[in-house]
């Protein structure tokens, strides 16, 4: 490692002056210093080893992210377009079209660690401070329902978290275990009697499904029996919202909050669904009914069993989502002071219809 300055020297000067590279002493450059091979000395084992003092809490990591990495993978680090998902897939693995994520797939913390240190944020690489990189990964821990929202990522705590798929992995042994399928001289023509097809490209959908002939697809259709008119109910009627006397202030006070959430939902006119649904005239509704958006099943599950949107249900929705409804899509981790909650329920109560 001392002499690593030297043969780049020593190359360098070979390829200019047209010359064969050899290993040796050129007279150039100089031996790296301690400090300078520290610098480079930055990766992280699973066992913590490398890893500087700091710490980061959930809260913190989720307003560093926002900022400096969700442009690419999301507010909630579900990805953005091509860029990959940090959070889900759990379950997947032993599917065609697993989805690998930090929560499903990497086995150990370390590897995220030293990968958002060393490579993040993209085109800013190694501008991060420790405790904006321990803050990130609590986030993307929590993303993953591995944490609560009150976890904090330290040089002392790192340990204590062990990610689902740290048994998922196994030494590579290829080498002694399929050394008897190797050959000294690799055959490169003529070499298989016959060629033949053993599978079929059913991911990628490139290979054409057999399909029933149109005269059974006909017998098919007419043993189908003709389902009976369906039984109009009448609808039931729309829940009547009282009207509240609004503070002006407690609602400029909830527009300045409510900046945290412009990213995912919107208000007013002309509001579109983006990554969340838009929130106009939420009280009073039932959850999971805004048209157009796809929600998750655990909301879709609390609007059947009856939740409506009120003071007291956005309150402590917007206090602990994770906590009101397990399994909710929104990894927002949720607003501390009473008082912001008041003031956003008081902004979206200006926008009902």
């Amino acid at each position: 490692m001392s002499k690593f300055p030297n043969v780049i020297a020593g190359a360098a000067v070979s390829l200019a002056l047209g010359l064969p590279a050899f290993a040796g002493e050129y007279g150039l450059g100089r031996p790296a210093l301690p400090e300078e091979i520290a610098a480079w000395d930055i990766d992280v084992s699973p066992d913590g080893t490398g890893l500087p003092a700091g710490s980061g809490d959930v809260f913190t990591g989720e307003e560093v992210f926002a900022e400096k990495c969700a442009v690419c993978h999301g507010d909630f680090a579900e990805g953005v377009d091509n860029w990959p998902k940090l959070a889900g897939g759990q379950g997947t693995l032993d599917r065609e079209d697993p989805l690998k994520t930090v929560g499903s797939y990497w086995p150990y913390l370390s590897t995220t660690w030293d990968y958002v240190n060393r490579s993040m944020p993209f085109g800013a690489a190694q501008t991060l401070e420790a405790d904006e990189v321990y803050a990130i990964v609590a986030y993307i821990l929590y993303s993953n329902d591995l944490v609560d929202d009150e976890f904090v990522l330290s040089n002392e705590t790192f340990t204590d978290v062990e990610l689902p798929n740290a048994e998922g992995f196994f030494v590579d042994d290829r080498l002694e275990s399929e050394a008897h399928f190797w050959k000294a001289e690799p055959c490169m023509s003529d070499c298989k009697d016959t060629v033949e097809i053993t599978m079929r490209a059913r991911v990628l959908d490139v290979t054409p499904e057999e399909t029933a002939t149109t005269d059974v697809a006909v017998e098919q259709a007419a043993a189908t029996p003709v389902a009976a008119e369906p039984i109009v109910e009448e609808p039931a009627e729309e829940p009547v919202v009282a009207e509240v006397a609004l503070d002006p202030e407690l609602v400029a006070k909830g527009a300045k909050v409510f900046k945290k959430c412009k990213a995912c939902h919107k208000v007013g006119e002309g509001a579109k669904n983006g990554t969340g649904p838009i929130l106009n005239g939420i009280f009073g509704a039932t959850a999971g009914v805004v048209e157009g958006f796809r929600y998750s099943k655990p909301m879709l599950a609390a609007g059947e069993d009856g939740l409506v949107w009120n003071d007291e249900t956005l309150a402590a929705f917007l206090a602990k989502p994770r906590k009101f409804m397990k399994g909710t899509k929104m990894s927002f981790a949720g607003l501390r002071k009473e008082r912001d909650i008041e003031a956003v329920v008081a902004y979206l109560r200006s926008f009902d219809n």
